[in-house]
């Protein structure tokens, strides 16, 4: 164990081995505190950007800055939070503020908080001196499990979310779980959504178990958490090895997502419809559609939205919260403005049953239309 974390209780390493650009996924208490000595040993010359949010900043801001030695940070930039703040003029601004930090391509940016700073503190590290490294220490369960490892970065635009970005491996992942205890329940939930997606993805078993033990992942039981975030962290790590730059496996990982970002541009990428909530209602819209296509047994998106409905997630276009309904055409046109699509044709991950998910290109577009407009029509 290195001397960093030898002060430290039960820290969890996950490896994502991708050769000379490999790094750790650290999972466990006191990472916030402990991120500038970690920083440190590995990068012993490095100075760091700070990029964070007001909401975060509040909570641990300066348990993160206490940990680095004073001329280790260059600087710090707080920005609003949300998800709104994922554009190009944020990406503009925040890239100008790095280069005033005088930062060097030796040196790091460091991303505290959720996948928003998570996003636009990598695609600035992207694209600032066309490449250095960064940090991502995560704050939200959504952002422990996903989007911090892989290196997916980028923003988002009036045609959709996360459509100019790059492909950015981090240096190092802190996930720190008592961080944990101070997001607001909405934000845990909208987190788990991207936890129970390992399961109904690839792997049956841990969906099972979440179905019995959610309720403790929910009270940031250490043991029970720690696992929920390592299984999921595991299963990305190693679909990302296997298909890094999304043209393959990696797709999977997007399960209930082409359905769920359409939502979450209807919504403005606003507080209205959370990232893990669309995605709940899009994972829930993959299972019925799947068993309308006869692709799974009966009855297999009832329970996958049981439990979704248990834990507090969204299930349905009608319990978005707020005025009107989306216009099936209009969510469709989002829909073709997906990454996954090639040559205008929809890119579809559905299952054949709980862990059993698959890509498609094989659906007709009428056929999806025409599924739009029964949800839509859906009842709360």
């Amino acid at each position: 164990m290195s001397d960093a974390l030898s002060t430290l209780p039960a820290v969890t390493r996950v490896p994502v081995p991708l050769g000379d650009r490999a790094y750790d996924v650290l999972i466990g208490p006191g990472l916030v505190a402990r991120a500038g000595a970690l920083i440190a040993e590995r990068y012993p010359t490095a100075r760091c950007g700070v990029v964070t949010d007001e909401s975060v900043a509040k909570h641990h801001l300066k348990a993160l800055e206490k940990g680095f030695a004073e001329s280790k940070i260059a600087g710090t930039v707080v920005l609003p939070p949300g998800e709104a703040t994922k554009n190009f003029v944020e990406a503009a601004a925040l890239s100008e503020r790095l280069l005033d930090m005088g930062l060097e391509r030796g040196d790091l940016v460091v991303a505290l908080g959720g996948g928003v700073m998570g996003d636009l503190a990598g695609f600035a590290a992207a694209i600032l001196r066309r490449g250095i490294r960064f940090v991502q220490v995560p704050t939200t369960l959504l952002a422990q499990v996903d989007s911090s490892v892989g290196g997916k970065t980028g923003i988002n635009t009036r045609q959709g979310k996360n459509l100019v970005g790059a492909f950015h491996q981090p240096s190092l992942v802190l996930a720190d779980t008592e961080t944990l205890s101070t997001l607001p329940p909405r934000e845990m939930r909208a987190g788990y959504a991207e936890v129970v997606k390992y399961g109904l993805l690839g792997d049956q078993p841990f969906f099972q178990w979440l179905d019995q033990n959610w309720r403790s992942v929910f009270g940031n039981d250490p043991s029970t958490l720690t696992r929920a975030i390592e299984t999921s962290v595991k299963a990305k790590a190693d679909i990302v090895v296997r298909d890094e730059t999304e043209t393959g496996d990696r797709m999977l990982l997007n399960l209930g997502h082409t359905f769920g970002h359409a939502l979450e541009a209807w919504a403005g990428f606003s507080s209205r419809l959370l990232h893990g909530e669309a995605i709940a209602i899009g994972m829930a819209q993959a299972f019925r559609f799947s068993e309308e296509l006869g692709l799974c047994p009966a009855g297999t998106a009832r329970q996958v939205e049981t439990h979704l409905k248990a834990v507090g997630l969204p299930t349905r276009v009608a319990h978005i919260a707020g005025p009107g309904k989306p216009d099936a055409a209009a969510l469709f046109t989002l829909m073709r403005q997906d990454k996954k699509v090639r040559q205008g044709q929809l890119t579809l991950i559905l299952v054949r049953g709980v862990g059993q998910a698959f890509v498609t290109r094989d659906v007709a577009p009428e056929a999806v239309s025409q599924f739009l407009d029964r949800e839509i029509a859906l009842p709360a």
